[in-house]
């Protein structure tokens, strides 16, 4: 069992909104691909509060770790287009993911069963949610791993979130944006290619993926590197959510022991198909027939 632990919140377009977070994207698209998996997050008993449960238990996704706050309210993003459609976001402080409880629901959680824990850093952007999240990583038993998908929003991180989360981190997954931010509060002056080095070592990380968009993908183990270049697309609608669609893929990967070179591929396949649809997860059940396909294929 994978568990998801982290915000699901509303993107709030000037026209319509959707519904995302990246902890939530990475849940969807396992229980998608038939992965046993997880989520903890908590809402608002408001009206979107609402709405997320409708649309959990449609989609057949547990509810009973999705934690209900009836002192703050549903997270949003607002988004801001320019008249080129740039957007700009307002992620709101102070909302219910902000205080995911530690409690004995997710107590439970921490058995032998659990293989993977997938954390970032928006959830931990409070004092409530640093303190809960590192307890459930203090927590686990030994041989579940953690993957941390750093997903880093401007004024949402401290230096302490980052350092702490990199302590219990076993696999790291990052953008060539955040790779610099890194450098940059750690003041590592030599390449980004020793960085990464530095980084395995010093937080003895057993893996570290790090995607450059339209420069591909590269994936480190400490004797180990592979690179691709990203999938040729015939239909891009928008890029929303691949980074969390390839996440998926790689835990997928890890858990089942493939080879680093299959795990880039599919990874790659699989963010490439996310951006030819709107949004971060797709409408259409088949979507996944496919994907899921490609996964048998290598699962043991």
């Amino acid at each position: 069992m994978i568990l998801a632990i982290g915000e699901i919140l509303y993107d709030i377009f000037p026209e319509y909104k959707r519904l995302g977070g990246a902890p939530f994207n990475f849940a969807f698209h396992l229980k998608n691909l038939g992965m046993p998996v997880c989520f903890v997050s908590r809402i608002g008993n408001d009206l979107e509060g609402g709405e997320i449960i409708n649309f959990l238990q449609q989609h057949d996704l547990p509810i009973e770790n999705i934690q209900i706050d009836s002192r703050h309210s549903t997270g949003k993003v607002l988004i801001e287009l320019d008249d080129k459609g740039v957007p700009a976001f307002n992620i709101l402080p102070n909302v219910a993911y902000d205080y995911i409880e530690f409690n004995t629901s997710i107590a439970s959680l921490l058995n032998a069963n659990t293989r993977l824990i997938y954390f970032g850093t928006l959830a931990q952007r409070s004092e409530y949610g640093f303190n809960t999240i590192q307890q459930i990583l203090e927590q686990r038993r030994p041989a579940t791993k953690c993957l941390y998908d750093i997903n880093l929003r401007p004024h949402c991180f401290t230096g302490q979130v980052i350092v702490e989360s990199l302590r219990h981190c076993d696999l790291l997954k990052l953008n060539d944006e955040e790779l610099e931010i890194l450098k940059q509060m750690f003041a590592f002056k030599k390449s980004s290619l020793a960085f990464v080095e530095h980084l395995m070592i010093k937080y003895r990380l057993e893996m570290l993926s790090l995607t450059k968009g339209k420069n591909g993908s590269e994936l480190f183990t400490l004797d180990k590197h592979f690179q691709t270049q990203p999938a040729k697309l015939d239909n891009v609608v928008d890029s929303v959510g691949a980074g969390d669609a390839y996440t998926t893929i790689l835990s997928i990967g890890y858990i089942n022991k493939w080879p680093l070179e299959l795990i880039l591929e599919k990874a790659t396949e699989f963010a490439a198909r996310i951006c030819e649809i709107k949004g971060a997860i797709p409408i259409d059940p088949n979507f996944y027939k496919k994907i899921i396909a490609g996964i048998k294929g290598n699962v043991p």
